[in-house]
């Protein structure tokens, strides 16, 4: 069924791997049409291993964008650490206070 919708394109591939690498139209190209994903193999001199690659690359991203993600459950924070939160607050306020120094008013 996935065959359907897939345009399958052959090239010529680039890079190292000799002359017979050079002559032949050996990687390939899918384009899956509704969702036009687009995936490239070009891994091994032979067109018919490229091209199952390639359909396992296509099958695997797919499989990615349709992946419904699980909702987050917010879960609500235990009295003791508010608390706990608070006081470690005041605490650092207190200290800030005492760091700033004696205010001496001219009159």
């Amino acid at each position: 069924m996935l065959e359907r919708e897939v345009v399958v394109e052959t090239f010529r591939a680039s890079g190292p791997g000799g002359q017979h690498r050079n002559v032949t139209d050996s990687a390939v190209r899918l384009v899956h049409l509704p969702s036009g994903v687009r995936v490239v193999a070009a891994d091994s001199r032979s067109q018919h291993r490229n091209r199952a690659t390639a359909f396992e690359r296509l099958i695997r991203r797919l499989r990615i964008l349709n992946r419904i993600p699980k909702p987050r459950v917010q879960t609500r924070m235990p009295q003791p650490a508010i608390e706990r939160r608070l006081a470690e607050k005041k605490r650092r306020q207190m200290a800030k206070r005492l760091r700033a120094g004696v205010r001496v008013r001219e009159e």
